[in-house]
């Protein structure tokens, strides 16, 4: 196959990028990187450029024959979209309603959707099916809905056959140690815990210790970055076979606490890790755990590295440069 991917210069997509050349497709990497670095793409052809540029995108789908493109280009900051707004909607809607626009006017009719388990809201119940009902409560969820809504509306219109895959937590790096998370200013827990173990923090924050958990902190779902990629390769290869268009949560059914997160680094890494305790952040719920059943039966998806420690141990390799030594 040969593969657009926007936003292949970022944390998943450069994993993307990665996967799909190491199984011998052709791959056109299209980002600004604004978010991304330029070798975090190890193969294939880069382009420098946005999806908001109209231009470009009919150039880059003049210039080549695409299967399909895959989609990692959005903003992904639930705080910052509270207060920025108009920052999702204009990237991760706008900007992205260009790209289907573009793909519409040149015949290219696959499509797979990073979309995110933030769509949902509030759980009702875990884990979280695809038939939960999707009430975002912030921007950045909302976002990505609203696309949802416009890519069905887009395959009863056009006929572009998508895939919507809704992450619970990205996490780890490539087992090869050449990928992992660059993400400036960091939010997610895995590599900020990390962060304190090696000494380029002094502590990780831990917000709120009373939820209705066992040990009264977050419980959350974190699947491995390549185990991500594996399942857009496998909605790809299924739309390249004509499946109809469809969603599907992802995740590895298992929920750890941000303790349980911070026990596991201490034991990989044989590094103290200082905890701060501090209030709740408005809008975390107690428990975001994925029921990926439908992934496994339809897509034929197996996670390769639902251990927690794995997880962790490969994140712990690309952060090992860091480590103070004094």
């Amino acid at each position: 196959m040969k593969i657009l991917i926007v936003g292949g210069a970022g944390y998943i997509g450069s994993h993307m990028v990665k996967m799909l050349l190491d199984a011998g497709h052709e791959v056109v990497t299209l980002d600004n990187l604004e978010g991304g670095y330029r070798d975090a793409v190890l193969g294939g052809t880069f382009v420098h450029g946005d999806i908001a540029d109209r231009a470009l995108l009919d150039e880059l789908f003049i210039s080549h024959n695409f299967d399909g493109v895959m989609h990692f280009a959005s903003y992904i900051q639930v705080g910052e979209s509270v207060r920025l707004p108009g920052k999702y909607y204009r990237n991760n809607l706008a900007n992205t309603l260009n790209l289907l626009e573009a793909m519409v006017a040149h015949g290219i009719q696959r499509f797979i959707f990073s979309s995110t388990a933030a769509i949902f809201g509030e759980p009702q119940y875990v884990p979280i099916d695809e038939a939960h009902p999707r009430k975002p409560i912030n921007p950045y969820g909302l976002s990505k809905w609203m696309l949802e809504q416009a890519l069905a509306d887009y395959d009863r219109a056009y006929g572009l056959k998508s895939v919507c895959l809704r992450y619970f937590n990205a996490a780890g790096a490539h087992p090869s140690g050449l990928l992992g998370e660059r993400h400036e200013p960091e939010t997610h827990l895995i590599p900020l815990v990390l962060r304190a173990a090696s000494g380029r923090q002094e502590a990780i924050t831990v917000f709120g210790t009373d939820y209705d958990t066992p040990d009264g902190t977050c419980i959350r779902d974190y699947i491995h970055v390549v185990d991500l990629c594996s399942a857009h390769l496998l909605a790809l290869q299924q739309l390249m076979e004509g499946r109809a268009s469809d969603a599907f949560n992802l995740g590895n059914g298992n929920g750890f606490s941000v303790l349980d997160v911070i026990e596991v680094a201490r034991r990989v890494t044989g590094r103290p890790i200082k905890v701060i305790e501090a209030e709740k952040r408005p809008g975390d719920p107690a428990r975001l755990v994925a029921n990926a059943a439908r992934a496994h039966s339809e897509l034929g998806w197996r996670p390769q590295f639902a251990n927690l420690e794995t997880i962790v141990a490969h994140a712990w390799n690309r952060e090992l440069p860091y480590i103070d030594t004094k």
